[in-house]
């Protein structure tokens, strides 16, 4: 345990992610200060607009801040297609402010990013080190952040992500769930390949870093959870595990034309971050059996 009690800025508090570690950090001896954009009634929340970088640093002198998790993000990835200067603001020059704040500081960074930064034309799992091509202006943007982290902060963690989901918010398993409930026969697409990631997982090891903060790293990291599969596989283990009845038929890409350009295979290989950190990754299949769990207790 780290002896110091440390003032921990988590942005974004609101998403899948934050709800995730508000939970968890009910159980520290840390302070966790969770902000976001809105407030949202009986939760805590310091309204902060991560864009404006006074703001930022306003908060950070008058709350002591000694470490920033920024799970905050421009997420719609159809809308980012034509609401480009938002997109590009909470994405790639917040991200930014932060990374430059902290290092000015001296404080460490956490930042979230997406498999998106990745184009999808390869049929291996991306490691942290290939070239990124992203296919659509939420990866873009997400890519030009990552940089930006770097550029003002080489000590910052970066943490690529997939397929986040979780029992907060909105996202494909409580779509999926609310959708086959209705109706008997849904359409989802089957070439589209990438890797669930239950969001309690994920903040388990993000929590587990700032507690014992000695043991961050600096770079780029990959963290979803094990195991690969399509939208399809995914809607279908959904429905399975929450014993609903739906035909779910396969379908492809092209007969569901969205905005924004998706990668056809985004997977991305964990072994740096389970060397490096020497943990174990839940599998996909296994997570998602708990996450219906804990919809299914609380509705």
């Amino acid at each position: 345990m780290y002896e110091k009690k440390l003032n921990i800025l988590v942005t974004g508090g609101n998403g899948q992610l934050g709800m995730e570690l508000r939970r968890l950090a009910k159980a520290s001896h840390n302070n966790y200060i969770f902000s976001d954009i809105s407030e949202i009634d009986n939760l805590e929340t310091i309204c902060l607009d991560i864009t404006d970088k006074e703001a930022i640093t306003l908060i950070c002198k008058s709350e002591k801040v000694d470490m920033i998790i920024n799970c905050a993000a421009y997420t719609n990835v159809d809308a980012a297609q034509k609401d480009i200067e938002m997109a590009e603001k909470l994405n790639s020059i917040a991200p930014s402010y932060l990374a430059e704040i902290c290092a000015s500081l001296q404080k460490p960074f956490i930042h979230i990013s997406t498999d998106y930064v990745f184009g999808g034309r390869c049929n291996t799992p991306f490691k942290e080190n290939m070239i990124p091509e992203p296919v659509n202006v939420y990866g873009a943007t997400k890519l030009k952040g990552e940089n930006y982290v770097l550029r003002q902060n080489a000590n910052s963690l970066i943490i690529r992500t997939s397929w986040l989901y979780s029992s907060y918010g909105k996202n494909f398993v409580k779509t999926i769930l609310s959708v086959a409930e209705k109706k008997s026969n849904i359409s989802v697409v089957f070439d589209q390949l990438g890797s669930p990631t239950y969001a309690r997982d994920l903040a388990i090891f993000i929590y587990q870093l700032a507690e014992e903060p000695d043991k961050l790293k600096a770079g780029i990291y990959h963290y979803s959870n094990e195991g690969v599969a399509s939208w399809y596989d995914f809607a279908q283990e959904i429905c399975s595990l929450a014993g609903i009845s739906c035909n779910i038929r396969a379908c492809r890409s092209a007969e569901y034309p969205t905005e924004a350009e998706r990668p056809a295979y985004s997977v991305l290989d964990k072994s740096k971050i389970i060397k490096d950190f020497d943990i174990q990754i839940p599998y996909w299949k296994h997570s998602l059996r708990d996450c219906i769990n804990t919809i299914k207790s609380s509705s």
